[in-house]
């Protein structure tokens, strides 16, 4: 009850985490959006139980859960897909067979570790050299008089690094969770940490 009470007021912003400046983050206005627009279509939620105890099926408590997970984050990172694999194989030096295993705590967790003996120069570098070399064995040119994508492709992979190091360094040194996800994924494969989002709300069910 409290927090719906309280998005509805918005008397809960005051005591949201405080963002991290150098990432963005989803307004609150949004959120609270989000988390209203859940409870209309949720209406057989009892308000004064934990949502693990409520009597709906593990996707739509599910979705809740990450809905109340971004509102208590502080910062998001977040990239194509595609992308995925040219910032982590470099560093973790092996290759990832299936976008899949990006949504695993594991393969964040090796990568930050190895991302601590870096500093931020030597792995973006990294990245660009290596995405230099992917596209010359495809015969595509690195010429920026012959492709005008070539720079600003190159300034957004050294921006994107740059940031992702940032992000996860900030993870490590102070101990927060991670919420895993994509769009259009289904909300009990989001991962909260190592445990999925179905795992995380359906404890005692």
């Amino acid at each position: 009850m409290e927090i719906f009470e309280g998005m509805k007021t918005r008397s809960l912003r005051d005591i949201r985490p405080i963002i991290d400046e150098n990432f963005h983050r989803e307004f609150d206005v949004d959120l609270e959006g989000e988390i209203l627009e859940w409870f209309d279509s949720n209406l057989e939620i009892v308000l004064d139980i934990s949502l693990v105890d409520q009597a709906m099926n593990v996707e739509r408590k599910s979705e809740l859960a990450i809905l109340f997970a971004r509102w208590c984050s502080y910062s998001e990172w977040r990239c194509w897909d595609a992308r995925l694999f040219l910032y982590v194989e470099p560093i973790i030096g092996r290759k990832i067979e299936d976008v899949d295993e990006f949504l695993e705590y594991s393969i964040w967790s090796e990568f930050a570790l190895e991302l601590m003996n870096l500093v931020s120069t030597e792995y973006s570098e990294s990245v660009i050299s290596d995405w230099m070399g992917r596209r010359e064995k495809l015969g595509e040119t690195m010429e920026p008089s012959e492709d005008p994508r070539i720079l600003p492709t190159m300034a957004a992979h050294r921006l994107a690094t740059e940031s992702l190091q940032e992000f996860l360094k900030s993870v490590q040194n102070e101990g927060n969770s991670l919420l895993i996800g994509r769009e259009f994924l289904n909300s009990q494969l989001w991962k909260f940490d190592k445990l999925s989002m179905a795992e995380q709300v359906g404890v005692n069910r």
